[in-house]
């Protein structure tokens, strides 16, 4: 049975999580404050702790920051109804897992501890460079995981954007950061894709730089862009030989979701900008 450390101040949110977890088939242990978090979280290993972040005395960042060289540190999911930069990407600095937005839905919860759960034990380290909110700037290690990591967090910002916005910059995100991965960095975990996103007021710019040599779309037998007319998707099959994942209409698709989508010279930074008005 997995053991989870449940750490919210809110008395009637803690003991609605606990139950749920409980109800889930999970052991659970309540905290009321960050102190008693850190306090247990050395006394005892537990599997995952969830961790509001908006605590008196010693917030979810600091219990973070006090667990972060503890040698049975457990899995994290902040909880939280903040989703500004700067405290999303101060969680994916100390390294939590994933983000649960507040209210809690319990069928989200429970999906959401099952996922982490089951994911690698240690997650990618994902360098911050700049948490502003106009201007994010991150450094991905060339791994699947990583990509997941940080999409997971990156979704719930521009809250404030239409869902089909959200949406569109959502795929042109993942698609392009998975291409950089899988491509450039050859999902190698010591190489890494700079990303910046730049939030102006009429638009949202996202560049992805990756660490290879570049490449030509006229070169990739497993990009559905290079298709000749008769074999359309004879990519599938190329892709199923490099290991790569399954798809690959990425670009095409991705050219239908932004307004400008432009790439450098060598084609190993690429620039995609949607407009807001």
């Amino acid at each position: 049975m997995s053991t989870i450390l449940v750490v919210e101040d809110d008395r009637a949110t803690r003991h609605l999580i606990a139950g749920i977890l409980k109800k889930a088939g999970y052991s659970v242990t309540p905290a009321a404050d960050g102190a008693a978090a850190v306090r247990l979280a050395r006394g005892k290993a537990f599997d995952l702790m969830l961790l509001d972040i908006w605590m008196p005395r010693m917030n979810g960042l600091e219990v973070l920051a006090q667990l972060r060289d503890a040698p049975s540190r457990p899995r994290v999911v902040v909880m939280t109804s903040d989703d500004t930069p700067e405290t999303l990407l101060q969680a994916v600095r100390e390294q939590a897992h994933q983000y649960l937005k507040k209210p809690v839905d319990p069928q989200s919860l429970v999906d959401l501890v099952k996922e982490v759960l089951a994911a690698k034990p240690v997650p990618p380290v994902i360098e911050v460079v700049s948490a502003r909110p106009a201007w994010i700037e991150i450094l991905v290690p060339c791994t699947r995981e990583a990509a997941a990591h940080i999409h997971a967090f990156l979704e719930h910002l521009d809250t404030d954007l239409p869902q089909t916005v959200r949406e569109s910059i959502g795929y042109a995100f993942r698609e392009l950061l998975l291409n950089a991965i899988e491509w450039g960095g050859q999902l190698d975990p010591s190489r890494k894709v700079r990303i910046a996103c730049l939030h102006a007021r009429r638009m949202l710019l996202y560049r992805i730089a990756d660490p290879g040599p570049g490449f030509r779309f006229e070169g990739l037998a497993h990009a559905a862009a290079g298709q000749p007319p008769d074999r359309p998707i004879a990519h599938v099959e190329e892709r199923e030989k490099k290991g790569l994942r399954p798809g690959g209409f990425g670009i095409v698709s991705v050219r239908a979701m932004v307004d400008e989508l432009i790439y450098n010279e060598a084609q190993n930074e690429v620039v995609f900008v949607k407009y807001l008005d």
